[in-house]
């Protein structure tokens, strides 16, 4: 777990490294769902040949719903906030995305609370505590925190947050928020989902697909006049479309077990 989580630190700097560079977030969630469908599809076709069940056109809208929640609508805002903010703001977000989703399951009653329960009590102070964690984070900037060995990084730093606007981290912020409902959505529905479809890598390797067909299309339509968008050479951004395909991979497939 801490490997893991270290990992998904790792992917939000090398993510913002690459935003800095003139990455779009547009072509760039297409290039990472692309990279996950690519590696994940032969372990799908594989392991999965005899346990998979058939596509029914229930299950295909749900697939088409899920491809359209996490990896279009939610990492597309998701980049776009980062773009805005920091990587350590966008990061700490992802925090609150269980806590959405247990109240969105609670109000759909997915999730049995009885209030005098210890462990409902729990995950309620746990959702309170980290929302407003979260308001906090969105609200309230405090002082750089300077350590020795960034010091001659110091003057840099004061500038680079100078010229970000307090409307820009709003927006960002906003961004990132909407981005973490939609994912917190595409959670609950994946549980629907695998109800019916108990077949978790196929699943997650028609997620990823359908994630990249659906995201060609609107970066398409909202970068029509802008071709050089979907160029990538050998440079950080190849390798944040990389390690970010990995992530995916690792993220979608987390989800899916946790279900």
């Amino acid at each position: 777990m801490i490997i893991l989580q270290t990992s998904y630190a790792v992917n939000g700097l090398v993510i913002k490294a690459a935003l800095n560079k003139g990455l779009n977030h547009y072509t760039f969630s297409v290039y990472r769902n692309a990279i996950a469908a690519l590696f994940f599809s032969p372990f799908a076709f594989f392991l999965e040949r005899k346990a998979r069940p058939q596509i029914t056109v229930s299950i295909f809208l749900k697939i088409l719903l899920l491809g359209l929640l996490e990896p279009v609508i939610d990492q597309n805002l998701y980049y776009a906030g980062m773009n805005f903010t920091t990587a350590t703001f966008a990061t700490a977000m992802c925090n609150i995305v269980p806590a959405i989703t247990f109240v969105m399951a609670w109000i759909f009653r997915l999730e049995k609370v009885k209030l005098r329960s210890l462990h409902s009590q729990g995950k309620i102070i746990g959702t309170l505590v980290t929302i407003s964690g979260a308001m906090i984070m969105t609200l309230i900037r405090g002082p750089a925190i300077q350590f020795p060995w960034t010091n001659h990084h110091t003057s840099h730093h004061q500038s680079s947050v100078g010229t970000m606007s307090t409307q820009d981290q709003i927006k960002g912020s906003l961004m990132i928020t909407i981005g973490c409902f939609s994912w917190a959505s595409f959670v609950i529905l994946q549980a629907v989902t695998l109800k019916s479809y108990p077949a978790q890598l196929s699943l997650t390797a028609l997620v990823c697909m359908m994630g990249t067909l659906e995201g060609s299309i609107l970066a398409l339509v909202v970068e029509k006049a802008n071709a050089s968008v979907w160029s990538i050479n050998w440079d950080i951004k190849l390798y944040a479309a990389i390690y970010s395909g990995k992530d995916c991979m690792s993220d979608l497939r987390r989800w899916c077990v946790d279900e």
